[in-house]
């Protein structure tokens, strides 16, 4: 870093930045995190379903024997740079030093989305899975159709039959999605309490999970086969590890450019850790 930009102004850019990363990044607090990873992989462990015994008088005690299996995620690394001008000397102009952070927050954000939604596609999904395999999930699939309360309720039987709580169940879907979902009478009804929102034009949380509305994306967004996928999912059931560097920026000027160049790092990685809490619908685009 150039003696001739104060290293306040770096912190401040760096502060800037975290904040609108915390603030973008949609589906970070919908799964779960470790962070301060140390080295290119963290393995997140899943316990099996125990099961209680009856006790005789005097009886050896019967173990549950709990299985146990290790999800690795592989952390990846990822920059958001630019070069700018944004840095004179040694003042800092406030209102271009914002838009920049907010361009390389958002970056960022998309992209830790987008390592989980691909930890998403990746799994391996059924219209019909075996009760107690934990690594085959639900496909919804019914032809020729959008986005409907139809899915949605069978998503909640999913979760239902799985126990999985309130508080704990999200969904991602496309705003095509949401349209489908506002042209049903049903949903959009004022004697339908729980949704009013929907009127407004706004989803937040339906029979308990709480909606994240995604867009067209370059980074990929959500995955569209013959039709758009979108994926409901358990907080548990997929593991986000983030690295040491958990979202910093670092400016240097390069003479050759007599420019300064910002970057934005991101270390981390996504995996499911069960499969059977995450849900695959397919609609029409």
């Amino acid at each position: 870093m150039s003696i001739n930009l104060d290293t306040a102004a770096v912190q401040a850019f760096d502060d800037v930045v975290k904040q609108q990363y915390q603030a973008r990044a949609r589906l970070r607090n919908a799964v779960t995190i470790r962070t301060g990873v140390t080295g290119d992989t963290y393995r997140f462990q899943r316990m099996g379903q125990g099961l209680a015994n009856q006790k005789a008088t005097q009886a050896e005690v019967t173990p549950m024997n709990i299985s146990y299996a290790l999800q690795t995620a592989t952390l990846e690394r990822w920059l958001a740079s630019e070069y700018t001008d944004i840095f004179d000397k040694d003042e800092v102009n406030f209102d271009e030093m914002s838009e920049l952070a907010t361009s390389i927050a958002k970056a960022l954000g998309r992209r830790e989305d987008q390592l989980i939604i691909d930890a998403f596609n990746g799994g391996t999904y059924s219209t019909s899975p075996t009760t107690g395999d934990a690594d085959t999930g639900l496909d919804i699939i019914t032809g020729a159709t959008g986005m409907t309360l139809t899915k949605l309720l069978e998503v909640n039987e999913r979760f239902g039959d799985l126990e999985i709580e309130d508080g704990e169940k999200h969904i991602a879907i496309t705003a095509k999605g949401l349209r489908d979902l506002l042209g049903d009478p049903t949903l959009t009804s004022t004697d339908y309490a729980s949704v009013k929102a929907l009127v407004s034009g706004d989803i937040d949380t339906f029979v308990g999970m709480k909606f994240h509305i995604l867009g067209s994306r370059v980074e990929g967004g959500l995955p569209i086969s013959t039709d758009q996928r979108a994926f409901a999912w358990h907080k548990a059931s997929v593991g986000y590890a983030v690295g040491n560097i958990d979202m910093m920026t670092k400016v240097d000027y390069v003479p050759t450019r007599t420019s300064w160049l910002t970057v934005g790092m991101l270390r981390s990685g996504a995996v499911l850790r069960e499969n059977a809490g995450v849900i695959r619908i397919n609609y029409t685009r």
